[in-house]
């Protein structure tokens, strides 16, 4: 039983995300019997998949990962980077599978952060014009969105704006020509290449200021946007909430390996300032998740990289995708989660996903040392040129593997346990809330 009869979960990725903190969300919230699930990082760029026993499939993205589940509700909080007309899309991705009520289940924060057309075209012309060095951006204009809202303050455009047409309307307008000075060189980096055509229109059009405003006024009138008080009805209510968690610690603004970062803080930090701000004293349980083997997608430094390794374990729902670039994979990196859990600080135990890929009788492998070092150092927060040299080290790298016969899936996890000094509370067999198995009393409500 829970203190007060409420208790919070903060789930993250300790990786470079894609570990599965959808199906951990979903498992929890069942498991639980959660009402709420927060999203306290990131933004529309998410890709949490969620299956369920009877076949129904959904890539979440900014609803939270609990809303198969009726009743149980979404709220996005002011660190939440929203896209406004994506949300209507994915509402009736959910409508197909037998959800019709998932906009009626939300709720945002006015201060979150809106997504623009112009945000998401500028983001987009940045990597193409980039060329093979790409940074790896989802392209959805997240990184783009956050930028602006340091430099421009109050003329940020924020959800709360949907309500005032006339600001919406000027922020619109002034988005469109700033985004357009600042792509100058962008612009002529990309001319004639065919996949910056509809980018390029966006940020060139004198319309589409009035289109993207009308749009959003339309959505508007389905949408419930509150303010921070409602956050605060909500953690005092009885019951569970799961703080869902977006993208992963390795990719941390200021925790990962700079360039190959995103604009958003991965680690359990807003989500612990949140429950703290509203003065939230009853229990709360940081859960960082990870594979059996170590992922990534897209650009930047991954040692243990093993272009055969997607052979051996196959990818369901982790494909090439046309911004991010090639899903990789290789042996579990245990250097890599030593320095998540150390930039996480937080974190109580630990769920192990996609154990369904050990052989009883194969060996596994993981890496637990580089050839040249056990760790890599945690440096001062917020130091760029520290992550940059940490992102030199990285691609330098070379990982030692050992390869080990565990016979059973609960062999590896008392191996990790003892390896990275966290319980292991929740072992994942596969993609559904029923291939879940518990260990321990870790996450007995």
């Amino acid at each position: 039983m829970t203190h007060d009869g409420r208790e919070a979960y903060v789930v993250v990725d300790l990786g470079f995300g894609d570990a599965g903190k959808g199906t951990v969300t979903d498992f929890l919230v069942r498991r639980l019997g959660a009402h709420t699930v927060l999203r306290f990082n990131g933004g529309a760029q998410a890709g949490h998949n969620v299956v369920t026993p009877e076949g129904r499939h959904h890539t979440f993205s900014q609803f939270g990962a609990g809303t198969f589940v009726p009743g149980v509700r979404t709220h996005l909080s002011r660190h939440m980077v929203v896209h406004p007309l994506a949300l209507l899309t994915e509402a009736e991705a959910l409508r197909a599978q037998g959800v019709a009520d998932a906009l009626e289940r939300l709720s945002i924060d006015r201060e979150a952060l809106a997504i623009t057309p112009f945000q998401q075209a500028s983001n987009r012309l940045r990597e193409l014009a980039r060329g093979s060095a790409r940074h790896g951006s989802c392209g959805v204009g997240v990184g783009e969105t956050v930028s602006d809202a340091l430099s421009l303050g109050d003329d940020a455009v924020r959800m709360g704006d949907l309500d005032d047409p006339r600001a919406l309307l000027r922020k619109l307008r002034a988005l469109q020509e700033r985004k357009r000075a600042e792509l100058a060189e962008a612009l002529g980096a990309t001319l004639g290449l065919a996949e910056a055509t509809p980018e390029r229109a966006v940020l060139q059009d004198p319309g589409a200021p009035e289109r993207v405003a009308e749009r959003w006024r339309a959505l508007r009138e389905r949408l419930r946007l509150v303010d921070g008080a409602r956050l605060a009805r909500v953690l005092r209510a009885p019951g569970a909430v799961v703080f869902e968690g977006a993208q992963g610690v390795l990719l941390d603004e200021w925790r990962g390996f700079h360039p190959y970062t995103t604009w958003s803080t991965c680690t359990p930090d807003n989500a612990l300032g949140l429950l703290a701000e509203h003065g939230y004293h009853d229990p709360s349980t940081v859960l960082g998740v990870l594979r059996s083997y170590t992922s990534r997608h897209g650009a930047g430094p991954m040692p243990t990289e093993d272009s055969g390794f997607l052979q051996r374990c196959p990818e369901a729902h982790n494909t090439t995708h046309p911004w991010q670039g090639a899903f990789r994979a290789g042996p579990l990196d245990l250097v890599l989660t030593r320095y998540a859990l150390a930039a996480s600080k937080h974190v109580h135990a630990l769920a192990v996903t996609h154990l369904d890929r050990l052989v009883a009788d194969a060996p596994w492998p993981t890496c637990a040392r580089y050839q040249d070092a056990d760790a890599l150092p945690l440096g001062p927060f917020m130091d760029l040129a520290h992550q940059e040299r940490l992102t030199a080290r990285l691609s330098a790298a070379r990982p030692v593997i050992t390869e080990t016969t565990y016979g059973h899936s609960d062999a590896f996890l008392d191996a990790l346990e003892d390896a990275l000094g966290l319980p292991v509370a929740l072992g994942s067999h596969g993609p559904r809330w029923d291939h879940k198995v518990l260990r321990g009393p870790t996450l007995t409500p």
